[in-house]
């Protein structure tokens, strides 16, 4: 069974105290973890996937527009946040997707990366854990994919939503959740 690690806005804007859309501290948090986990998959020979929004600005066609704040239209907003970008080994199994839906498979070339590596196994790490990382939960359930949460590495602003989305994943979407 191959794997690989799905690290989904874990961002500026999501993370950061002064990011544009800041889930903050309970973010912030899981730096340790997605670190761990990039160089475990990575030693391994497992593939890794940084899925970040990238939105444009001057878009008036995104949904996402009119629900919340502008985020992620800059280099600052889509940098990687805090030790995981200096952990990743670009050179090594590893690719970089721009998503500007909430899901990292809608509208990117995810899963065609994942098939062409015979990956079967996705496990999910980032934020939000009731939004970005629920709604590629789904995505990757319909596609067929075992699906992996990783409990202490996904977080959100919303704690009803972030305990609701954990129960999604474990009884709705058959994932493990670990």
């Amino acid at each position: 069974m191959k794997k690989a690690l799905i690290i989904i806005d874990y961002i500026y804007d999501f993370v950061a105290d002064d990011g544009k859309l800041t889930c903050g501290k309970p973010g912030q948090a899981l730096e340790q973890k997605i670190v761990e986990l990039v160089k475990e998959f990575q030693q391994n020979g497992d593939f890794v996937v940084v899925a970040s929004d990238n939105h444009d600005e001057s878009d008036a066609y995104n949904k996402e527009r009119n629900m919340f704040p502008l985020h992620c239209y800059d280099e600052k907003g889509r940098a990687l946040y805090g030790a995981v970008d200096a952990v990743i080994d670009t050179t090594k199994n590893y690719v970089k997707i721009d998503k500007n839906r909430y899901s990292a498979f809608c509208g990117t070339p995810l899963d065609l990366k994942l098939k062409e590596r015979d990956v079967d196994e996705v496990h999910l790490v980032g934020v939000c854990t009731d939004i970005c990382v629920l709604h590629t939960a789904v995505d990757a359930y319909n596609l067929g994919y075992k699906i992996v949460v990783h409990k202490d590495g996904v977080a959100s602003f919303d704690a009803a939503g972030h305990a609701y989305a954990l129960n999604h994943f474990k009884n709705v979407i058959a994932a493990t959740v670990v």
